[in-house]
This record gives C-alpha cells, sequence and structure tokens, in this order.
C-alpha cells in the first residue's frame, strides 16, 4: 500500500475533473486487495472491475464500495497489527450526501495510518 499526500489527491481529483480519483479508486482497490492476499473476502479483487461496476450503476456500486473497502481496511490493520476505526459507515454517508472527496480524504488517512504504523514499527499487543 502506497502512502499518498491527501492534500494532493483532493487537488489532483479537482484540477482533473476527476480523472485522477478514478485513478485513486482503481489502485486504493487493487493495493488493498493485494495487501489482504489470501483473507480477502473477494468483493472488491479487482479495481478496473469495480470501477465498471461503478460505472454501470451509476454510482450505486460505489456507495456500496466505499463501505467495503471500509470493512477491508479494518481487517487489513487487524491482520498487520494496527488498530484503524472502522469508519465504513461514515464514508457511506458522506458520499451518499455528495461528500465524496471527503470520504475519500478520510479513506486515504486511514491508508496512511496503517503505512505509517507499518513503516514506524507500530502495532497492537
Amino acid at each position: 500500500m502506497k502512502k499518498r499526500s491527501i492534500m494532493e489527491v483532493i487537488l489532483l481529483s479537482i484540477v482533473t475533473c476527476g480523472i485522477y480519483g478514478i485513478y485513486w479508486f482503481i489502485t486504493v482497490t487493487n493495493e488493498i486487495e493485494g495487501a489482504l492476499a489470501d483473507r480477502s473476502d473477494g468483493h472488491c479483487s479487482s479495481g478496473i472491475t469495480a470501477f465498471l461496476l461503478n460505472l454501470v450503476t451509476c454510482g450505486i456500486y460505489g456507495l456500496y464500495w466505499r463501505d467495503a473497502e471500509g470493512k477491508r481496511m479494518v481487517l487489513l490493520g487487524e491482520i498487520r497489527g494496527v488498530k484503524i476505526g472502522d469508519n465504513s459507515v461514515a464514508y457511506l454517508v458522506l458520499s451518499l450526501f455528495g461528500f465524496g472527496i471527503v470520504s475519500t480524504a478520510l479513506m486515504q488517512n486511514d491508508i496512511n495510518s496503517i503505512v505509517d504504523a507499518e513503516e514506524h514499527g507500530i502495532t497492537e499487543q
């Protein structure tokens, strides 16, 4: 998984009219799936597939994706010994009410927390 600047993710998403947001969506899906490996539930196994499902369902799958990826990040944190709060409902509600960019920022913050904890050897006992 890759640590990214939250401001960079937001600004690039805005400046590129959402194209970077699509790239981020696909990349994060693939990174989480790869990090979970054999512990994956298979719900979001491919970033391209997730993006196409989001496109075909006019964004409805994207709402499900926010919730599912939030839960998968909690699982990833548990596997790696890092305490991450379950923000999946917050991701979903924010996206539902048109604050997807805020949801993206929160998701990236949680990803950064996992990466930081691993880099500094901070894990739950």
